[in-house]
């Protein structure tokens, strides 16, 4: 990888890191899950929706047989995965979310195994089981009793796995696309499923708290519009598994920014089974990567 998509990824991945704690503290505040999603994502589209009108950007329409995949993804990749991520955080912890979507880089290895029939070493499976494991400890650190796993945890576990799609399957639309055109495709794209949530929005809006409302905006601009672009910068220009393996540092932003603003720690139980799971997703990176690297050469 080099330095700027690392520098580009790293600025991601802390950005993303404080949205759980920022979610929490807007849905805290008053809002609804479905009113932020549509809120934050009004934001977003509006922000692509004037720098589409800037003549140096030069925004070209998609071409007809890219429209499809385009919206397959984004309602992957924006729409299923901030329903899943934002009602998921109706019954869990905001560190919780960030150590579960920080397993997202497993589900890329299964993926690139599966359907582009990579291949990983000893190692790398080792890695995977662990990884299985911590998010396993994980869900049940969420319950109220032992073997108790909250809804939520199964709805970011389906997050984590639409994340994991939409990384590796947006990188062949950006050698045909800026990474700002697609960005603001898949917004867009993205933000129609949400217009479900329109009824009432107004009075939500009204309704939550001045720091619910902050949260939201910033939600919208940083997570939601500049996150997305950045990211999709530094995967246009390294490989999709390398940029992804940087989201197991995203557990650990979001543990402590929300340990710090909204003063709660995920369980025992759960912050062990991060450790076990990004544990996993090390081992995958570098040692199953490694033994493949050597018979290379």
């Amino acid at each position: 990888m080099n330095k700027k998509a690392f520098l580009l990824a790293i600025f991601t991945v802390f950005i993303w890191g404080s949205a759980f704690a920022s979610i929490s503290a807007s849905l805290q505040g008053g809002f609804s899950a479905g009113h932020l999603i549509l809120f934050r994502f009004i934001i977003a589209s509006i922000i692509f929706g004037l720098l589409a009108l800037v003549p140096s950007l030069k925004f070209n329409l998609p071409k007809k047989e890219d429209i499809l995949p385009i919206l397959v993804l984004s309602w992957i990749g924006i729409s299923i995965y901030h329903v899943c991520v934002t009602f998921g955080q109706l019954t869990i912890t905001a560190g919780t979310a960030g150590m579960l979507i920080g397993s997202a880089p497993i589900f890329t290895t299964i993926i690139a195994v599966v359907v582009l029939k990579e291949r990983i070493g000893t190692f790398g499976w080792i890695g995977l089981g662990f990884g299985f494991i911590g998010i396993t400890m994980i869900g049940l650190g969420t319950g109220e009793s032992s073997f108790d796993i909250s809804p939520g945890v199964f709805l970011v576990i389906l997050a984590a796995l639409a994340t994991s799609i939409f990384f590796v399957f947006q990188k062949s639309l950006l050698t045909k696309y800026t990474p700002i055109e697609l960005t603001a495709y898949f917004t867009w794209a993205g933000t129609l499923p949400f217009l479900f949530f329109a009824p009432g929005l107004i009075q939500g809006i009204q309704h939550a708290s001045l720091e619910a409302n902050l949260s939201a905006i910033y939600i919208g601009i940083f997570p939601t519009a500049i996150a997305y672009l950045m990211w999709a910068y530094a995967l246009s220009q390294s490989k999709a598994s390398s940029v992804s393996s940087l989201l197991y540092a995203e557990p650990v932003i979001a543990i402590f920014i929300a340990w710090v603003w909204l003063h709660e720690l995920p369980s025992t139980l759960s912050i062990s089974g991060g450790i076990i799971a990004i544990s996993g997703v090390l081992i995958v990176q570098l040692f199953g990567r490694r033994k493949k690297r050597k018979s290379i050469n």
